[in-house]
């Protein structure tokens, strides 16, 4: 769980210094599988991690179409700096978590109501909130069906060359 929190603060990092919206959304993929592995390991459940990770990915799908299609010619460079500097602070972090001088415990509270009483977690996704989770879905469908359209292959990108 440690090497999960120093990554995720190394991407956190990593983040700030990207240039190219297909490296911001990688970093942000990575930042996501790392949060749902966090929350799969600390909430004993790993719906709730499986459907943030679910639909983070399809937001980020739509993100990636959105932006090619504005983006598609633009070169992306890689800065060898950027990549030695995370290194770096990777290996410097890990040596100071293993030798126990730098501590960042996080104290978890096990309640037990909390773990056996799964059956109430799940009432957010019973049949009251089911016509607003599909109408949600079926709006989201729709959106992504609307940028293809938009951005059709024939037509290029989406935006103007002067």
């Amino acid at each position: 769980m440690m090497i999960i929190m120093i990554m995720m603060i190394n991407f956190s990092i990593m983040f700030i210094f990207m240039k190219h919206p297909i490296s911001l959304g990688m970093i942000l993929l990575f930042q996501t599988i790392m949060t749902a592995l966090l929350m799969n390991s600390l909430l004993m459940n790993a719906w709730f991690s499986y459907i943030m990770l679910l639909v983070m990915i399809g937001g980020l799908l739509i993100l990636f179409i959105y932006m090619t299609s504005l983006v598609s010619n633009e070169k992306f460079k890689f800065n060898p700096l950027i990549l030695m500097m995370n290194f770096i602070y990777f290996i410097l972090m890990s040596m100071l978590y293993f030798t126990e001088k730098f501590n960042l415990t996080m104290v978890i509270n096990t309640n037990p109501m909390l773990i056996y009483n799964l059956p109430m977690n799940f009432n957010k996704f019973l049949m009251s909130n089911t016509m607003i989770m599909l109408m949600m879905i079926i709006y989201l469908l729709i959106v992504m069906i609307a940028v293809v359209k938009i951005s059709n292959f024939k037509s290029g990108p989406l935006r103007q060359k002067f």
